[in-house]
């Protein structure tokens, strides 16, 4: 990259900087715990809105993985998520009542957060619906990934974002509280990937799978960014410049290796797709708060349309596969234990 685009990313990133900074106006403290917070702590942090049936499930699975403190942003809940989380003794929660899409999709609020608290410590940035799985995550836990990384001097590490689904109409197998979700989403995906390298922030830009052949079956390149770096070992200069898809600085988008050889990397199952599906895509349609005008929802409504008013949308096709554990993701060249043994 020539000097003139160096300097144009560092100005971006103190921008981002201070838009952090003056977005934390919008988030008031309902349970600030973070004094509990000590040196070396593995820390989540996450944005949600109405997502109280996958919490339990998701706060239980991150703590068996090791994630020690939350800290996490409600954008207005009213189905009783802030009241859940306010009473989880390692939960810090804020609530921000301001337009999502004004504050860069949440990343802002996350952002300050992030510059605030996370300094020196790694940190998962995920949502309630992903869930992240690693190489060795049956046998070693998160501290030893980010042990192994910190030994390397990696800072930053790469996942790829997985859409699970169950076989069937999606309203067909209720999910319940505090269940497994890929007990019942536990089909994906394992080709009709697109890959390619953005030059301007140097990460890798993925798309395809099931919601880029059902809801954008016209219109593959329009299909969500399927890249993440979700763990990163932060500091307070860097900040996410579009959702978790890149990072400034620049390097920490090098989650791959440029010759040939292989970075190791992770997945995040995305149980987006369950039988509560239809109505959380409607209620954002209304709000009309993400992405690019909403587009993603457009589509998805689009397609619930198209599935009758008779059916429900049912994902899974001759060429689904039914998910095993991480080896399997890596056999399938969908993440990888690199040199880490």
């Amino acid at each position: 990259m020539s000097v003139w685009g160096s300097y144009r990313l560092r100005l971006a990133r103190k921008r981002l900087r201070f838009r952090a900074f003056r977005k934390r106006r919008e988030l008031t403290a309902i349970a600030n715990r973070a004094e509990r917070i000590r040196r070396g702590d593995l820390l989540l942090f996450s944005t949600l809105r109405n997502e109280r049936i996958r919490l339990p499930y998701f706060l239980q699975y991150y703590r068996e993985m090791g994630i020690q403190h939350f800290l996490i942003v409600d954008n207005g809940s009213d189905d009783g998520s802030r009241e859940y989380l306010e009473a989880q003794p390692d939960v810090s929660l804020w609530l921000a009542r301001a337009s999502y899409k004004r504050a860069r999709f949440g990343v802002d609020w996350l952002n300050w957060l992030q510059w605030r608290y996370a300094h020196g410590h790694w940190c998962l940035t995920v949502d309630p619906d992903e869930f992240f799985v690693y190489p060795f995550c049956d046998t070693r836990p998160l501290r030893a990934l980010t042990d192994w990384l910190d030994v390397c001097a990696i800072h930053s590490f790469g996942a790829m974002l997985l859409d699970m689904y169950p076989k069937g109409p999606l309203e067909a197998q209720p999910y319940r509280e505090g269940q497994d979700p890929i007990e019942i989403a536990c089909w994906f995906d394992s080709g009709n990937y697109m890959i390619a390298r953005n030059p301007q922030y140097g990460n890798l830009w993925i798309q395809g799978g099931p919601r880029a052949r059902v809801f954008f079956p016209d219109a593959p390149a329009q299909a969500p960014a399927l890249n993440k770096i979700p763990l990163v070992k932060w500091h307070r200069h860097y900040a996410y410049a579009s959702s978790t898809h890149m990072l400034l600085p620049r390097s920490l988008n090098r989650t791959y290796d440029e010759w040939g050889g292989e970075k190791a990397s992770g997945c995040l199952l995305h149980a987006k797709f369950l039988h509560m599906f239809a109505a959380k895509a409607g209620e954002e349609l209304d709000r009309r708060q993400h992405y690019g005008a909403s587009k993603e929802y457009l589509a998805y409504d689009a397609g619930l349309k198209r599935s009758g008013p008779q059916a429900s949308l049912d994902l899974w096709c001759a060429w689904s596969e039914k998910y095993i554990n991480w080896r399997q993701l890596e056999i399938l060249g969908l993440m990888s234990k690199g040199n880490w043994a």
